[in-house]
């Protein structure tokens, strides 16, 4: 069927093993998609080769192997066992066709004596007192030096921190980024940056403007990005020039080049880039280049503001081991779908179907690869991102892992119920990220929650992925999760303990009209109790602190407190279903970090999940 040849599946199991048929409309709609990158699938067969150490792979005629070394030798019949790991080349004798050889060890990066806890936290609601109006990465390592150094955290999980469109009106959402290989200036702490200790009285309206959205309520963010754009401006036009700028513009080439510019023609024609003079459109475009070389200092400016993210980044990372996450997807009106525009399904975007706890579905305005696409162009993109994503990090989280097996295509304008799942390249993928993971020394988390086909779990561990595992989902104690996963209470688009424990969580859901699984979600409260052993009018904060307590008896090699959950925060961090009727991603923790650090309660929760290390030790 015509379908299943695009590795379109007409039907599909739900959360609770129900079949469904998929819709005539999600079907051809994902076709037609396809068809528009009709091109690709015949360049990809042999554009790539993706192979494990000790594989090998016939050949049809004599070729030239070039190594990622730089050295060559030519093969014959066969590849040779003994490649090394990495990114290698074979070339037609002719040089008319070239394969890229990838060679990846199966499985990612695991230490051997990983047993640690961590705090989760939205870098944007973490503010200092000197935070201007949004939590920075000054203020991440300030949390990692009191988390390790009087805690005993081992890590800590953070949102993603993908560069969002460089416009006034900035997204809140960290998974709806514009690029996932480049980072958010917001986060910069701008008394930081090299220079500003040099401008004396000439930086004092921006930190007065700065500091005065601390008493903001919510996360505004086009008022941040306006006072540290501004801020930043006036720092680079007394930059005088530094050895590592250069160095890093060096090592990142085309992929910054091509970044900065879209920064600097979306601030000159806005977005998306779909609405640009035709001759933007394209990054390959002639007028591009020219456009380039007549802006080469604000497309530089761009370059230094990236340079800047990752130096902050690194600094904040030497303090304690920081976990990345990476979102599933990208804006279709961002940089790496303009970038990349022709490996994009049009038309389509990511979601995933109706389950227990979203009952309508959900649609996550992302737009996703076409598969044969991302294998004609050699995997490159997804190299490239999940690269940058490990970079600095100790480990990385990868939101909604399900989607390197197969992803949820909506056509937009439907219902997410309409969608129609689409198979990738999963082994090829895995691979990848196992190569990466090794390299980078970081292990990988794979976000495996809602509707998971049978086997993907199984398939995952063999990588050594860590799985995730939920005490609102979970039936049995923890001490019967497995070692090798992440152990947590809820996530960002759950309900905290305390919204859980107060109702609040239900009713706002009812409030919002989302059609909540109200007998669900009481099941989870009577459950609750439970474990906690405590009375259904327990005070929040003994409730927390009973729930970490039972969470701790986890053999999972990571267990994660929410920093929402050790301040009983009710509001969750996000609202699924939502756009602007709840606050998402804009829900500031209501103590800075210097009242963090002298609240008990936080120390409470230390003290029971590092208490679990020495147990198990002991045991």
């Amino acid at each position: 069927m015509q379908w299943n040849e695009r590795g379109i599946m007409t039907s599909y199991q739900d959360y609770s093993g129900k079949l469904h048929e998929a819709s005539r409309a999600g079907l051809d709609a994902a076709l037609k998609a396809m068809r528009e990158s009709e091109g690709a699938a015949e360049r990809a067969t042999d554009a790539v080769w993706v192979l494990q150490q000790g594989e090998t792979h016939a050949l049809d005629a004599p070729a030239e192997l070039r190594l990622e070394d730089g050295s060559t030798s030519r093969v014959d019949a066969h590849l040779p066992r003994d490649l090394p790991l990495g990114y290698h080349d074979l070339v037609s004798l002719d040089g008319d066709r070239r394969t890229r050889i990838i060679v990846s060890p199966g499985i990612c990066h695991l230490p051997e004596d990983l047993f640690t806890w961590g705090w989760a936290v939205q870098l944007y609601a973490l503010r200092s007192r000197n935070s201007w109006g949004i939590g920075d990465l000054g203020d991440l390592g300030e949390l990692g030096r009191w988390s390790a150094r009087a805690l005993g955290a081992g890590a800590l999980l953070i949102n993603p921190l993908h560069a969002p469109l460089p416009t006034p009106s900035q997204q809140p959402s960290p998974y709806s980024p514009s690029s996932r290989i480049f980072r958010n200036p917001l986060y910069l702490a701008i008394g930081q940056v090299p220079g500003a200790e040099r401008m004396g009285a000439a930086l004092k309206p921006f930190v007065q403007r700065g500091l005065e959205l601390l008493s903001s309520t919510r996360i505004d963010r086009d008022a941040v990005f306006a006072v540290k754009m501004n801020a930043l401006e006036e720092l680079w036009s007394r930059f005088g020039g530094d050895d590592g700028f250069e160095g890093y513009c060096r090592a990142e080439g085309s992929a910054l080049e091509d970044y900065a510019t879209f920064c600097a023609l979306t601030e000159k024609h806005g977005a998306p880039w779909q609405r640009w003079p035709s001759e933007y459109r394209r990054p390959d475009g002639a007028r591009v280049a020219q456009f380039r070389e007549a802006n080469i200092g604000r497309v530089r400016f761009h370059k230094w503001i990236q340079w800047l993210v990752d130096e902050q980044l690194r600094s904040a990372a030497s303090e304690t081991p920081i976990v990345g996450d990476l979102a599933v997807g990208v804006d279709p009106s961002g940089a790496d779908a303009w970038l990349w525009q022709d490996l994009f399904a049009r038309g389509i975007e990511i979601g995933v179907p109706p389950d227990e706890f979203n009952t309508q579905g959900q649609k996550w305005g992302l737009v996703p690869f076409v598969p044969s696409g991302l294998r004609a162009a050699r995997y490159e993109p997804f190299i490239r991102i999940v690269r940058s994503a490990m970079r600095h990090a100790a480990g990385i989280r990868l939101d909604h892992v399900m989607g390197l097996f197969r992803l949820f295509w909506v056509a937009s304008g439907h219902r997410a119920a309409d969608g129609v799942y689409v198979r990738y390249p999963a082994a090829d993928l895995l691979d990848i990220v196992a190569l990466e993971s090794h390299r980078a020394g970081a292990y990988v988390i794979g976000e495996d929650l809602g509707t998971v086909e049978t086997d993907v779990r199984r398939k995952l561990g063999l990588r050594r992925i860590l799985s995730c595992r939920v005490l609102w989902f979970e039936k049995g104690p923890a001490a019967h999760y497995p070692k090798q996963a992440v152990a947590t209470v809820t996530t960002h688009d759950l309900p905290t303990i305390a919204g859980l424990w107060s109702g609040s969580d239900l009713r706002a859901q009812q409030d919002l009209g989302l059609s909540p699984n109200v007998e669900g979600t009481r099941d989870i409260r009577v459950a609750l109790e439970q474990r906690t052993g405590l009375a259904a009018d327990a005070p929040i904060d003994d409730v927390v602190l009973a729930t970490y307590s039972a969470l701790a008896q986890a053999p999972s090699v990571l267990v994660a407190a929410t920093l929402d959950d050790a301040l009983s925060v009710e509001e969750r961090p996000n609202m699924p279903g939502t756009t602007v009727e709840y606050p998402s991603w804009c829900i500031p923790l209501p103590q800075t970090l210097e009242q963090i650090e002298q609240d008990p309660r936080p120390r409470r929760i230390a003290e029971v999940l590092g208490s679990r290390g020495k147990v198990s030790r002991q045991a």
